[in-house]
């Protein structure tokens, strides 16, 4: 089935690593043109570049911390001035964080609500003026959001908080043709020694309905149908990609 990606404008946040660097990929091969950003120097960001390059020279890699607005508006520089403007918008940059609430500092509050809520709405307030009709923002949060966990208070607030502005921001954009969603993972088996370890994953996979953990494939497919016009009259809406956790 033909998702009509093809030369669509995305900017894909934190997109060197894990379930950003799948999406990033799904979309240039889907024949989408892709910016992706990147915090910190490294061998991820440098590997995503030659992949990239491989799919032909209209994607780029930038560096940027999209929880600092000076770089979120070069950020969004870059995108005007290779693309001209965007169809789509990735939050996918986001953090994990675990403390008891009477140990949870203030600073550690702020960490984890900056990149997880404050990035998301930096990013789309810079994006605006770029977004064209009928485009689309999609925001990675999670499921814990709607069940809780102990010991995430601040992790749990921000994932929950970017449900309410995804509702808020699809009744304000709406009007412009513009759809925002959240995709809400459940626990992802991301491979390589990463997540949970065996015997945790192994509880954590019979807790859900279909037995397994997500993976990232899970994840980026929920993400292509929310960038294809096969979602063209959904917004405002938490899509769970949890296994029926």
């Amino acid at each position: 089935m033909e998702l009509g990606i093809s030369g669509k404008r995305v900017l894909v946040t934190g997109g060197t690593r894990g379930l950003g660097r799948a999406a990033v990929l799904a979309l240039a091969r889907g024949g989408a043109r892709v910016v992706t950003c990147h915090r910190g120097a490294g061998a991820a960001a440098d590997d995503l570049s030659r992949e990239l390059k491989e799919l032909g020279d209209r994607h780029h890699v930038v560096r940027a911390d999209v929880t600092a607005k000076d770089d979120v508006e070069r950020l969004a520089g870059v995108c005007e001035d290779v693309f001209g403007g965007l169809d789509i918008v990735v939050n996918n940059v986001g953090v994990a964080g675990e403390a008891p609430v009477d140990e949870l500092s203030a600073d550690e509050w702020n960490r984890v609500l900056g990149a997880n809520l404050t990035a998301h709405f930096l990013v789309t307030q810079a994006a605006l003026p770029l977004l064209s009709e009928g485009g689309a923002v999609i925001n990675v949060g999670a499921s814990a959001a709607l069940r809780g966990r102990p010991a995430t208070a601040h992790y749990t607030a921000s994932k929950a908080a970017l449900i309410g502005l995804t509702r808020s921001l699809a009744k304000e954009l709406g009007p412009r043709g513009i759809r925002v969603n959240t995709i809400a993972p459940g626990v992802i088996d991301k491979g390589g020694g990463l997540g949970p370890p065996p015997h945790m994953k192994e509880r954590l996979a019979g807790m859900t309905a279909l037995g397994r953990l997500g993976t990232t494939d899970d994840v980026v497919g929920a993400m292509l149908f929310f960038v294809s016009d096969l979602s063209r009259y959904i917004t405002g809406t938490t899509l769970n990609v949890d296994g029926g956790i």
